[in-house]
């Protein structure tokens, strides 16, 4: 879960330059999770929100969210994870997910 957050605040880095789009700032995030040696990197789910805002303080300003998703098995008591988080999807991945926001460069 580590990586993957790690793997969504690169993206947002990115996600916040003038003029990077929506395929680089998926790119980053694969890399990422590849460096981070997650081996079905490439079946994560990014999603890049550019349309979203940030407080700060008595204003806001506009930023970009990016979100990842990824399927995970646990090596070791799967079905025992799937009964805790899904009810009763025995033998099923677990979609982890996290987001990062930043706010956009000007």
């Amino acid at each position: 879960w580590q990586i993957l957050t790690n793997a969504a605040r690169e993206g947002a880095r990115i996600a916040v330059l003038p003029g990077v789009d929506d395929d680089a700032v998926e790119d980053r995030v694969h890399e990422y999770l590849g460096m981070g040696l997650i081996a079905n990197f490439a079946s994560a789910d990014v999603t890049v929100d550019r349309d979203t805002e940030v407080d700060i303080g008595d204003d806001t300003a506009s930023a970009s969210k990016v979100q990842v998703g990824l399927p995970f098995t646990f090596m070791v008591l799967q079905g025992i994870a799937d009964l805790v988080v899904n009810g009763s999807t025995l033998g099923e991945p677990l979609t982890m997910s996290t987001s990062a926001t930043m706010r956009n460069e000007m």
